[in-house]
């Protein structure tokens, strides 16, 4: 019984295909066109509209700073070694690495008798008033005046020495305000500024010597430390800022896409034309062609035309405004 049924259905099958039957050709070519373009209803096709997911942000009026990153270590604004006006025998020590002195404090006694002669100690003092950071000097050892008994740093500032590259030069003044921040502080930033140039530039190395002034709050930094310094070499204030990332170069042209949310079922992407200035740290200031508060596409924008249909999929926090 089974096998008359396939029979009978592998003659109706090649029957409907060479028959020349045109109504059935058409009724099936009509079914796999509806099937690839799906009509309206009406007999006329409908269009297949394309949505792109995206991100989006909006842009911030604020201000953005150039600068030049530099490093170096931290070291004490001024450094007096104390010596010894008589060679002889170190027979006491005042003081101990980490001593606060005032000047005219004293520091070791040095005793300069000799065999068969005895003379009364010769006291050392402090030249300034400081912190003792050094002190190389130890009871019993022999000295002579042009050995120092004791490192003191004067004051409490601290400052680190940078090396400035010739084409740079032009952007370095005095004062101009600086951002440290170290390791030992992650996610911190100390203030600074410049304090003094060198008036001449190294014809080795083609560097100026420029030395930054760090102020110290709480004396958490300590001579020694490695420092990443950020010269301000430009400041703009009240300036577009917008992510580098959702910037489309194409055919010359660098532009942005816009959410346009005239009807909120559908809101779809316009093409914004810009005129960029200068990028920083992966923020780009918007001269002209977008507005502060306008939300843009960060993410998804390689495939945006204009009026393309979008599906924010996620709104990102803003760029910090300052």
């Amino acid at each position: 019984m089974k096998k008359k049924f396939r029979l009978a259905t592998l003659l109706m099958i090649a029957f409907l295909v060479f028959s020349g039957c045109e109504r059935i050709k058409e009724t099936y070519n009509i079914v796999i066109q509806n099937l690839v373009n799906p009509t309206d209803g009406m007999g006329g096709a409908s269009p297949v509209v394309q949505v792109f997911a995206v991100n989006t942000m909006a842009a911030v009026s604020g201000q953005i700073n150039d600068y030049l990153a530099l490093s170096g270590d931290i070291i004490a604004s001024s450094l007096v070694d104390t010596y010894s006006d008589a060679a002889g025998k170190i027979s006491r020590l005042y003081v101990s690495v980490g001593s606060k002195v005032k000047k005219g404090d004293p520091v070791a006694a040095v005793d300069p008798s000799r065999p068969g002669m005895e003379y009364i100690a010769s006291v050392v003092r402090a030249p300034v008033a400081g912190t003792v950071i050094a002190l190389p000097a130890q009871l019993g050892m022999t000295v002579s005046q042009a050995v120092p008994l004791a490192r003191i740093s004067g004051g409490v500032g601290l400052e680190t020495r940078l090396y400035v590259a010739e084409r740079f030069i032009s952007k370095i003044s005095l004062n101009q305000p600086c951002e440290i921040t170290l390791d030992a502080y992650p996610g911190e930033v100390f203030r600074g500024s410049i304090t003094e140039l060198s008036p001449t530039v190294d014809t080795t190395s083609r560097t100026m010597e420029i030395r930054v002034g760090i102020e110290n709050p709480g004396d958490r930094l300590k001579a020694g430390m490695f420092a990443k310094v950020r010269i301000i070499t430009e400041t703009k204030e009240g300036v577009v800022k917008i992510p580098a990332s959702a910037v489309v170069n194409r055919f010359g042209e660098q532009y942005v896409f816009s959410v346009d949310k005239t009807n909120p079922q559908a809101p779809v992407a316009r093409k914004r034309v810009i005129v960029p200035g200068i990028v920083i740290d992966g923020v780009m200031e918007v001269r002209q062609g977008i507005a502060p508060n306008e939300e843009i596409v960060i993410r998804g924008q390689t495939l945006l035309e204009e009026g393309s249909r979008v599906n924010i999929i996620e709104r990102l926090s803003p760029l910090g405004a300052n």
